[in-house]
């Protein structure tokens, strides 16, 4: 499995660590929360990029990619 693959099944398993949306799958968040992460800047390190790639597959109708990640892969440990 390339570092690729392994990016997309953590990301599919990754929960939000804070705020009004904890505990909710970062592919679940809505629409309007991740766009509002994309306009007032997204947080640094890994869970910057995680939301930022979650805003990219959301824009692109994509979501599904992630959820049926999730389904098909066991959660990393």
């Amino acid at each position: 499995m390339n570092s690729n693959q392994e990016q997309l099944i953590k990301l599919a398993h990754t929960k939000m660590p804070f705020g009004k949306y904890e505990g909710r799958f970062l592919i679940d968040l809505p629409e309007y929360y991740v766009v509002w992460y994309h306009n007032k800047g997204f947080p640094k390190g890994e869970l910057g990029q995680q939301l930022e790639l979650i805003y990219e597959l959301k824009l692109n109708g994509l979501e599904e990619l992630i959820r049926n990640i999730k389904k098909r892969y066991p959660k990393p440990r």
